[in-house]
């Protein structure tokens, strides 16, 4: 799917900086960029899961040490 990015000025210059140093097209990087956002969030997605699961299965323990 094609899409369209409109950066500020500043981000684009930043961002063409950014892979003239790494040797990279700045297309790699946003690609990385989105990557690592979405492994990110699916990781901490599933931290919040099992932190909640782990609260219900001993709420009973947590409540008498209160």
């Amino acid at each position: 799917m094609a899409m369209n990015l409109r950066l500020r000025d500043d981000q684009t210059d930043a961002l063409k900086h950014r892979a003239d140093q790494e040797g990279v097209s700045m297309h790699a990087i946003v690609l990385q960029a989105v990557d690592d956002y979405l492994a990110r969030t699916a990781q901490q997605a599933m931290v919040r899961k099992t932190a909640k699961e782990q609260s219900a299965k001993w709420a009973e323990l947590l409540d008498r040490l209160k």
